[in-house]
Formats: structure tokens, sequence, C-alpha cells
């Protein structure tokens, strides 16, 4: 960009608390030409505009001791310094803002964030106004009504109207900006929708490919059992029960890693769920599964939310499955399914009295592969907990817990 005109005499008074973008404004200036004063809060640089007379202020708005606004409007108060222009740097992320820029005779804004060329633009633009504003002084008295609130504004006709026009091409701008990023954020979910679709396809192949050689090795592992047991001993027959184990948990994992999968995909169908009755059948099936085994259940009232059902059932069955595994050694076990009111937020939670865990290590529960206990003492591949915090976060909720090693372990979570 070529330098302005008159550029030696050209000097800017910066009011900007922040260092970093005191320090980058007054880059960008200098290496255009401009010469630079810089204060660091509006009382400041109230005082460096009457010793300096400086050609340009630009303010940012938020500041200690005294805010661009206050600055602006004793800057405009002040019969020696009111023909100097003063540029506010805003977000506009309040439409009163537009109103304080009005009522303080402001003659333009720069939007934050803002690149090289606009602010450049900008600040070409009111001295040149500036100019213009030396021959014609034309004040108006203009009554607003906004919000509900009366405002009065007094400023030169070309205040106003310089204003208004940087503010409306500061919309102007921030609409292009968030057509670009919708047409970007369409994209990309075009992109991932295709790419979630060759996961899928990928999930599924590698679920085939992995389950034919564990079936072959389990197979053949059992026919050796079966037709040649006799002609080994002892060990070898241990070493060939632990391949099959090891088979059954690789094909455990499997499934569980594909169901991790499975949960952050596909769409999402949002009805009414009535977890009460999902929890009942869940803890009948692990009966079914445990027969003689006697575990004390209790189920709330009113245990109803909107979710995706396919969902929350995989969510009650991990948890409570967890709560029937660990309270395995228990001879009064006792799973409870309810809720509660905390922070006006209808909380759900699955609570036992089994195992339980150090909360120390809290952190590390929701993670993949994450175990507490021994596979000889509890089985399972570390999955499922991962596999719950992700349906939970896709419910736009969250998840948490609360346990005490011995002393069982109640989960929490929201939707």
């Amino acid at each position: 960009m070529s330098a302005p005109m008159q550029q030696s005499v050209v000097s800017i008074l910066i009011a900007e608390d922040s260092p970093t973008q005191s320090e980058r404004l007054r880059y960008v200036l200098e290496r255009h030409g401009y010469g630079v004063v810089a204060a660091t809060n509006g009382r400041l640089a109230l005082e460096a505009a009457r010793q300096t007379m400086p050609t340009l202020i630009i303010s940012d708005i938020v500041m200690p001791e005294m805010d661009g606004y206050q600055l602006c409007r004793h800057i405009k108060d002040d019969p020696e310094l009111r023909a100097i222009p003063v540029i506010l740097i805003t977000t506009l992320s309040d439409p009163q803002d537009v109103i304080r820029g009005l009522e303080c005779r402001a003659d333009n804004f720069i939007i934050k964030p803002y690149d090289e060329h606009y602010l450049m633009s900008r600040i070409q633009f009111v001295l040149l106004n500036r100019e213009i504003g030396e021959h014609e002084h034309t004040s108006m008295g203009v009554e607003v009504h906004f919000n509900g609130q009366r405002h009065f504004i007094t400023a030169d006709r070309l205040q106003i109207l310089n204003l208004l026009l940087s503010t409306y091409e500061a919309a102007i701008r921030r609409n292009q900006e968030l057509t670009t990023a919708r047409n970007e954020l369409r994209k990309a979910n075009a992109a991932l929708e295709t790419t979630n679709k060759e996961l899928e396809a990928f999930s599924y192949s590698v679920s085939h490919d992995l389950r034919a050689p564990l079936r072959s090795i389990s197979g053949f592992t059992q026919i050796v059992l079966e037709d040649g047991g006799e002609q080994l001993d002892g060990k070898g027959k241990e070493h060939l029960m632990r391949v099959q184990k090891a088979c059954s948990r690789m094909g455990q994992l499997i499934d569980d890693l594909i169901n991790l999968s499975r949960a952050t995909r596909g769409e999402m169908k949002h009805e009414q769920v009535d977890l009460g009755d999902m929890a009942r059948t869940v803890l009948s099936d692990l009966e079914k599964s445990s027969a003689g085994r006697h575990v004390e259940v209790r189920i709330g009232d009113g245990l109803v939310l909107e979710a995706d059902p396919r969902l929350m059932r995989v969510v009650l069955d991990n948890l409570l499955g967890n709560a029937w595994k660990f309270t395995s050694k228990q001879d009064d076990a006792c799973i409870e399914v309810g809720s509660a009111i905390e922070d006006n937020q209808k909380v759900f939670f699955v609570r036992d009295n089994g195992a339980g865990f150090d909360m120390t290590y809290a952190d590390r529960l929701f993670g993949a592969f994450q175990r507490f206990h021994s596979p000889d003492d509890f089985p399972g591949t570390g999955i499922g907990l991962a596999t719950v915090q992700r349906i939970i976060h896709r419910h736009g909720g969250r998840i948490w817990a609360r346990s005490e090693v011995g002393k069982g372990a109640t989960f929490f979570f929201v939707i």
C-alpha cells in the first residue's frame, strides 16, 4: 500500500491497555510512515493529547480508569482538542455500541478483529474527512429512541454520517464473513459425512478380517484339546486354554471398538425415553445370564427424558452391566437407578454398592482401555465407559462419577 500524503506530519495517539495489541498497532502504523504515541488508559491518553496535539486518536473502548467513550467525550468537549478525529476500536457485539459512539461524537469505528488493509483504509478515510470537516462545522441535535431508552445526540452531520456508514460497512463485512464461514462449514460437514461412511465401511471390514483368524485360532485350539488332549500334560492344556481365553477377549474387544465408533456416528432420533422401563429390561436380561444370583434392585419414578432410545440403551447396558459386574462379590448386592435435582437440573444416576474405585484416578475413568481392576477379578476391555461418555456428549450432556474403594460407585449424567 502506498504511504499517505503528508505522512511526516501525521501523528497518531494510541489508547490501548493491552501491551500486545498496542505494539501490534504501533508496528503497523510506523511501517506506513506515521508517528505514534501510546498510552495505556484513557486518562493518560487525554494528557498525551493535550501535550502532543496528535492528528488522530485511535482508542480501545474497554480500558481502566477512563474508557474509550469517556476519552472521546473529553476530547470533543475540549475546544482545543475537538477537531482531532477519534476512532474507537470495538467488537460491535452490543448494539448499544453504536449509540454510545454517536453520543460521545466519535468519528469512526474499527471493528475487531481487523486486518492491516482495513485498518489503513479507515485511517485514510477519517483523515480525508477531517480536511473536509475543517471547512464545514454543522452541528445538529437528534433524539433517538433505542431499546426503550431515549438518547440525545449532538454531533456534526459529517460525524454522524461517517459513524453510521462505518457501522453499516462493519455489518456488511461481518455478514460476508458469516456467509463464507457457513459455506466452509457445509463443505466440512459434507467431507465429514463422506469420511464417516468410509470409516463405517472400514470398521465392518476390519471386524470381518480380524474375526476370521480369531475363529481359526480358537477352533483349532479346541480341536487339539478334544482330539489330542490325552497326549498333552497339564501345562500344555493350560497354555491352550489361555489361548482360547485370549481369543475370546480379543473378540469382545473388537465388538466394543465397533460399538465405540458407532456411538459417534449415525443420525440421532430424539424421542421420549423411559429410563425406568429400559433399566428393568436390562436388569432382567442380566438376571437371566446369572442364574441363582440375588441383587436388590431399586428403580425410581419419573425417569423420562428426550433422547435417542438406541443410544440410551447402550448407556444403560454399560452402566448397569458394570454395576452388575462390580457387585458380583457382594452378598447384599444393591443397584439403584434414579434421578435428583442438582443446580436446577434433572440429574440421572446409576448407583451400586460394589468394588468402587479410587477417585484419585477419576480423570482417567472415561478414557478408552482404562481399567482400575485386574481382569482376573473383573473381566472387561475398558471401552464401555468411553462409549457412554461419547453418547452423553452427543446429546449435549455430561457424565461424572463419585466412588470410594469398597463402597460402590455412582455415575451421574445429564442430557
